[in-house]
């Protein structure tokens, strides 16, 4: 429990129980009632609910169609999920929400706009056109316990795409950016052109480049030599939309579970992939910060409005030419801007865009705008000023408790474990007999390499190991889940029976199969057999 005494000293100590409930009260006493006098949410954006402070870290993925986003959730969670469409062609044309719940199955968006628990009831805005392409698709995934996951229908090229959508895609898109922990634009190594609209919706997505990541998918289809020369492409596009002093991060890979086309850049992929799972496993460490951060770009946008708002009022005449003073009000708003900035020291960057702003103001009633109200802007400056400081220290304790890498399951558990993930140990153990079941009928050709690997007191060290399975161009999240089903001792070395077994389990994966989320008792080598069986009593 966190609490703090108003700086007058004049109302009790507020009581916050945690990170979310501190920004949720905030927003509803100072921040809600500055957002409502001044129409806040007709010009940017809907009222926030209790769902958007309380829900999962949201990861959204964003790109042109047939670059792997489906694909790419399935890699993540290694389970199909309800909805799931993946082809060549133009596949996903909806809003999927692939979220965790204990039965599986599908919610249609018209039903999942009402539901207060989830965080989309704002959506309901967009119309059925959209809702009858939103669904959320639940299913019990340990992925899913620590975050949720956005799939998008796949850009096109040309004007007629966009305009047969029958909703704004790129506002849809701006509603989720505003919302979610992590926004990431997928892109083919073979087609890099960026379409009229997939320009439109990375624009749409301005103000959210701390949000963004980009992966070049699809990259083990070429060679060495043209994957340079798609990825300096990729970075000149991208330097001319997106316009930040720093360079946008890509990760180069291909990002699903079967063997590389070409393996020539393995360890490079190795090493993106890893720093993309750590990313995406520091989301719900660095939740309750984004939440605190998007919080205040909220009431720094809220101000600089109702200043604006204001200050059109305060022009406007009270009896005749009312219509025609707001046409010159609107032309002239870049000198109104311009007014504001320098009256009340705002940085240009904290405005709205000023052609968007245009468009909704002529649709407005000036005559409805609220005068300038000092108190409401007063518990703003107070909340960001002393408030939002004083909630730093309850982000700080959230996250101390919770751990860097909290999101596991599915192909997050191939590269935390063995020589497949980063931070590998080895350690030492005895030699082992052999003893006949389900995999020796295939073991003597497996032994004739387990012996050309020089093992030492009967084993092989995990990197002697590595440098063989590798051998398979499979993925290192298939290899590291091979690993850790192999090393049935978990020593950190293969003896000649752990060899055998992962070479099946690598030969089961090559015939398009999929590997156990535990080694079963047919496939447990013999010697190991009595071992296995008292640890896993002993957890039962």
């Amino acid at each position: 429990m966190f609490s703090w005494s108003k700086r007058d000293g004049k109302k009790d100590p507020e009581l916050f129980q945690n990170v979310s409930d501190g920004l949720r009260q905030l927003y509803r006493s100072k921040l809600l009632p500055l957002e409502k006098a001044y129409c806040f949410h007709d010009f940017h954006s809907p009222a926030l609910e209790d769902a958007d402070f309380d829900n999962k870290p949201m990861v959204l993925l964003v790109g042109q169609y047939s670059t792997g986003k489906t694909t790419f959730i399935r890699h993540l969670m290694e389970q199909d999920f309800p909805g799931m469409r993946i082809g060549p062609e133009p596949t996903t044309d909806s809003f999927i929400a692939v979220m965790h719940g204990e039965r599986e199955g599908v919610i249609p968006g018209n039903a999942l706009v009402v539901d207060p628990k989830k965080p989309f009831r704002k959506l309901n805005a967009f119309g059925n056109a959209f809702l009858n392409r939103f669904m959320c698709a639940q299913l019990n995934n340990p992925v899913l316990e620590s975050i949720s996951i956005i799939d998008t229908p796949g850009i096109l090229s040309g004007e007629k795409q966009r305009i047969s959508r029958g909703y704004d895609f790129a506002a849809v898109l701006e509603w989720f950016a505003e919302r979610v922990d992590r926004i990431i634009l997928l892109f083919d190594a073979h087609k890099l052109d960026i379409s009229d609209e997939f320009s439109e919706v990375i624009k749409a997505l301005k103000n959210h480049e701390d949000k963004m990541r980009v992966v070049l998918n699809k990259a083990d289809q070429i060679s060495t030599q043209q994957l340079m020369r798609v990825y300096g492409a990729l970075m000149w596009s991208l330097g001319k939309i997106i316009n930040t002093p720093e360079v946008v991060r890509v990760y180069i890979g291909s990002f699903w579970a079967q063997p590389l086309q070409v393996p020539d850049n393995r360890k490079l992929f190795e090493a993106e992939e890893q720093d993309l799972f750590r990313d995406i496993q520091s989301l719900p460490r660095n939740a309750a910060l984004r939440k605190l951060n998007d919080l205040i770009k909220r009431a720094r946008l809220a101000k600089v409005h109702a200043y604006i708002i204001s200050s059109l009022k305060k022009e406007m005449p009270s009896v005749f030419g009312k219509e025609s003073k707001k046409k010159e009000l609107i032309a002239n708003l870049p000198q109104i801007y311009t007014t504001i900035e320098k009256e009340h020291q705002i940085s240009p960057g904290d405005f709205p865009n000023v052609t968007k702003m245009q468009d909704i103001l002529a649709g407005q009633d000036f005559t409805k705008f609220a005068p300038l109200k000092p108190k409401l802007l007063e518990a703003v400056e107070d909340m960001m000023a002393n408030d939002i400081a004083r909630l730093m220290q309850l982000v700080r304790q959230e996250e101390a408790a919770i751990p860097v890498q909290s999101v596991k399951g599915g192909a997050f558990e191939g590269t935390m474990n063995g020589p497949f993930g980063h931070g590998y140990g080895e350690g030492a153990s005895e030699g082992i007999d052999e003893l006949e079941w389900v995999v020796a009928k295939d073991k003597p050709s497996y032994d004739e390499i387990f012996y050309t690997l020089s093992p030492i007191n009967g084993k092989v060290s995990g990197a002697a190991a590595k440098k063989e399975m590798v051998k398979s161009k499979l993925p290192n999240t298939v290899l590291g889940k091979v690993w850790k089903l192999a090393d049935v001792d978990k020593d950190g070395f293969l003896d000649d029976e752990e060899f055998a077994l992962a070479n099946h389990l690598i030969k089961v994966k090559l015939e398009g199969h999929e590997l156990p989320a535990e080694l079963p008792s047919h496939l447990v080598p013999p010697s190991k057999r009595g071992k296995v069986n008292i640890d896993r009593d002993a957890e039962d």
